[in-house]
């Protein structure tokens, strides 16, 4: 199986996700793709979202900005802090077209996100079950619902077509 393709089901059968899951999921995959067409970065989106209000969005972005925490979920957050005044975001939803990886998934954490949910996994990075299972340790005194699968196909579908026509 190769890269981005779904090696671990879904965290929950896709009928659970409602049709604002699907809105802003369509928003983070528009994302990916300004990552991928405006900046030619992989192609990861990302939207935060607290009662149906979005409070920030990201996309790729540690490449040209030559930073490399400027992930789509930490410029997303970013973006909310500066919003809402705050690093803390209780009942917020974060929608991922990727898995989110160790270092944002820590992010997540901290700012007390509520709920995940992402695209596509990572099997080599994925720090939402895939390979590591941060953002739901008992370790943390904060976890976070994971749910995954919404999208999938889509975006792994523009991962791997952006990552085959760079070799």
């Amino acid at each position: 199986m190769s890269e981005f393709e779904s090696e671990i089901p879904p965290a929950v059968p896709a009928s659970v996700f409602d049709d604002a899951d699907r809105h802003w999921m369509q928003r983070a995959l528009a994302l990916a793709g300004q990552a991928r067409d405006l900046h030619d970065e992989v192609p990861v989106g990302a939207v935060l979202v607290r009662d149906g209000e979005l409070l920030g969005e990201g996309c790729n972005r540690n490449i040209t900005l030559h930073d490399p925490s400027a992930h789509a979920e930490i410029l997303a957050m970013r973006e909310a802090g500066a919003r809402v005044s705050n690093y803390r975001f209780p009942g917020a939803t974060l929608y991922a077209t990727l898995e989110p990886c160790a270092m944002c998934a820590m992010a997540i954490v901290h700012a007390r996100v509520a709920r995940v949910v992402y695209a596509a996994t990572d099997p080599k990075t994925g720090a939402a079950g895939s390979v590591f299972d941060t953002l739901v340790s008992t370790r943390h005194n904060h976890r976070v619902i994971v749910e995954s699968g919404l999208c999938a196909d889509e975006s792994g579908d523009m991962l791997r077509a952006f990552f085959r026509s760079r070799r």
